[in-house]
């Protein structure tokens, strides 16, 4: 009778019920913090390929002296063009489309713009690009290139935008980035003229900007998840291996 009632939340904690929903609560986070870890793996893979296949096929020729379309067109490395440009195409517009989903980022025009992007840069590569021969399918390998960085640019901006505005600490770094982007095309035209210098600056500079976006935007996501799911730990960083460890383990096991 003299005794202390116990707390009705107190109860329900210690019920085989509640002790369920938070096995289960942790288990869906575990397997959320697999996935992101996952996703941040494969766009990084993405965007090393496009990166090396960029270098690769931009130096097969002098690129000081000739564009993308020359070294595609103009030499027997037409195949290689057309690799090139589905690579670099479906792995920039993947990690985009990774990424607006991860930032919960609903704009749809934007996902069809990065669609569309990559389809404009694979129809570029496919359309001949002799002046003097086929000048009508050199004026629409021309638009089409031009197409491919605008849809590029205005499916990414709005984005770009939305997330300065959610984590106002990254605005410096992507103005820094777009300056660096925008800035090292204008002088590689000033420079080296009409050559693929610039076009090798502008795919390898998105390329590099989005692995940098990455890297911090899946970080932010699975620290997040780490501080729900480990809220008392002492070493963040080692209980998160842990699990990472035991989960494959048990996948080895089974």
């Amino acid at each position: 009778m003299g005794g202390k009632k116990k707390n009705w939340k107190e109860t329900e904690k210690s019920t085989p019920a509640a002790k369920n929903s938070t096995s289960i609560e942790q288990e869906s986070l575990v397997t959320d913090l697999y996935r992101q870890r996952r996703a941040r793996n494969n766009v990084m893979s993405l965007l090393l390929a496009s990166l090396i296949s960029t270098t690769i096929y931009g130096t097969l020729e002098n690129p000081f002296q000739y564009t993308l379309s020359n070294i595609g067109n103009l030499f027997a490395y037409r195949e290689y063009f057309i690799i090139w440009s589905i690579i670099a195409g479906f792995s920039i517009q993947t990690a985009c489309v990774v990424l607006f989903k991860l930032e919960n980022f609903r704009r749809k025009r934007s996902y069809s713009l990065m669609v569309y992007a990559s389809i404009a840069l694979v129809v570029t590569a496919i359309i001949p690009a002799l002046r003097d021969l086929m000048p009508m399918w050199w004026l629409l390998h021309v638009l089409t290139a031009m197409f491919y960085a605008a849809f590029l640019i205005l499916g990414l901006v709005p984005f770009l935008l939305f997330i300065t505005r959610e984590n106002p600490r990254l605005r410096g770094s992507v103005i820094g980035w777009m300056s660096a982007i925008l800035g090292g095309c204008i002088l590689s035209l000033v420079f080296f003229g009409k050559s693929a210098i610039y076009e090798i600056w502008f795919i390898l500079a998105v390329t590099i900007f989005l692995m940098y976006l990455s890297l911090v935007l899946f970080e932010e996501s699975i620290v997040k998840i780490c501080v729900g799911l480990l809220r008392n730990s002492r070493n963040l960083d080692e209980d998160v291996e842990k699990i990472f460890i035991d989960r494959k383990s048990l996948k080895s096991r089974e």
